[in-house]
């Protein structure tokens, strides 16, 4: 029996005139979601989060289909053509990544083996993501998310909602949590538990696995969730190079594709020597789909940056959907002689009076290191992606060269 018949129907759909820019928008926060919360269902082994991938995933393939109506009633012209076969790509690359969460998720679903050891790996500190229902009797039924000031209080980011059949994808201070919503929280593990307790009213228990027993295994797993790092970041940065049409963020997320097909080289070498000392290969098997899945994510990434690729114009459209913001995403090359050598980064921050989050770093010798709110020091050679307004990104350029 299908695990969801009954729960999710394919549903209709019909031409009706909508914002192009909206629906890229709504396909863009939906696409990020949706590795967010198929990577963690994997890596927590959440099998009710693993359901609500699905869900998501079919919702992706309507907003597919709305945004190719719209972008074909959009074109007039040989002009339009050329400038929206690019929009048709990145709406393409979208659902791809879609589809790739979708089997991931179905690694779960449908039991296609996985080692019980998958969380022993990750850091006790890392954030992941909590799939729960809120309940009547609830203390944060009826209220909005700034009375319940959650993540000052707790440390626990409520990131998205469903209300029934609604996704609310971006919860505002104002948005209410209603009974019977369901809630995705973001948070580490320690300040997750209070929070669902109050949601639902019941205990949060956290499974206690076995260690990896196979030293190949564990460098299997490692290498996935590195993987699984630098495919997100080169979909953030792909997205980003479309809406800076930036030609160096965009080969920087050809350089990411390289790594992680690199990567995936090398896990299936680490899983197949697995396997020959695992008493039940077989639960390997899911490990072998979710790398193939995360290979997939990065290519897509590549696709959304086709167009800068190819120096097409960036159409107005695509740059409303990724957002016009003040803050920015820039590459920098740290020049042997430039006053950015040696300076530190401390909890993820450039220590200059610029103030830029940094990403990450790729360095000539070591390759790909991932900032988050680790320590670091910068060295010439570094090619630093950083996060920050534009007047920020021209003090740090001008500290990055001799």
């Amino acid at each position: 029996m299908d695990p969801f018949e009954g729960e999710i129907s394919p549903g209709s759909i019909e031409y009706e005139p909508v914002s192009v820019k909206d629906v890229l928008v709504e396909m863009k926060d939906t696409a990020e979601l949706l590795i967010d919360l198929s990577f963690s269902a994997i890596l927590h082994q959440h099998h009710d989060l693993a359901r609500e991938v699905l869900r998501l995933e079919e919702r992706m393939d309507l907003l597919e289909l709305r945004a190719r109506m719209s972008l074909l009633m959009a074109a007039r012209n040989p002009d339009d053509a050329e400038r929206l076969a690019p929009v048709l790509g990145i709406v393409a690359a979208t659902d791809q990544i879609s589809d790739a969460a979708g089997d991931i998720a179905k690694i779960l679903v449908e039991d296609a083996g996985l080692p019980d050891a998958m969380r022993t790996t990750l850091p006790e500190a890392i954030e992941s993501l909590e799939r729960t229902d809120v309940t009547e009797t609830s203390t944060y039924a009826g209220r909005t998310l700034v009375d319940i000031d959650l993540e000052s209080e707790t440390g626990v980011r409520v990131i998205t909602l469903r209300r029934g059949d609604e996704w609310i994808l971006d919860p505002g201070p104002e948005t209410v949590i209603e009974a019977g919503d369901v809630a995705f929280l973001r948070g580490t593990e320690t300040d997750l538990g209070p929070v669902v307790e109050t949601l639902t009213g019941e205990a949060y228990e956290l499974p206690e696995p076995e260690p990896p027993a196979i030293a190949d295994l564990e460098r299997a797993i490692d290498t996935i969730v590195l993987m699984k790092d630098l495919s997100e970041l080169a979909v953030d940065l792909a997205y980003s190079s479309v809406l800076f049409d930036s030609q160096d963020l965009a080969e920087e997320v050809r350089n990411l594709e390289i790594e992680v097909d690199a990567l995936q080289s090398r896990f299936s070498a680490w899983a197949l020597k697995a396997a020959s000392e695992a008493d039940d290969p077989v639960r390997i098997r899911g490990l072998m789909i979710l790398a193939s899945a995360t290979e997939e994510i990065s290519d897509a990434a590549i696709d959304i940056s086709e167009g800068i690729f190819r120096q097409l114009d960036v159409h107005p459209v695509v740059q409303l959907a990724v957002q016009e913001s003040d803050e920015i995403i820039t590459r920098i090359t740290v020049d042997p002689d430039s006053d950015l050598v040696g300076v530190e980064i401390v909890d993820g921050r450039l220590a200059t009076d610029a103030g830029m989050s940094a990403i990450a770093i790729r360095r000539p010798d070591d390759g790909w290191l991932l900032i988050a709110d680790d320590d670091a020091q910068l060295r010439a050679g570094d090619v630093l992606i950083a996060k920050g307004t534009r007047n920020a990104e021209e003090s740090v350029q001008s500290l990055s060269q001799a």
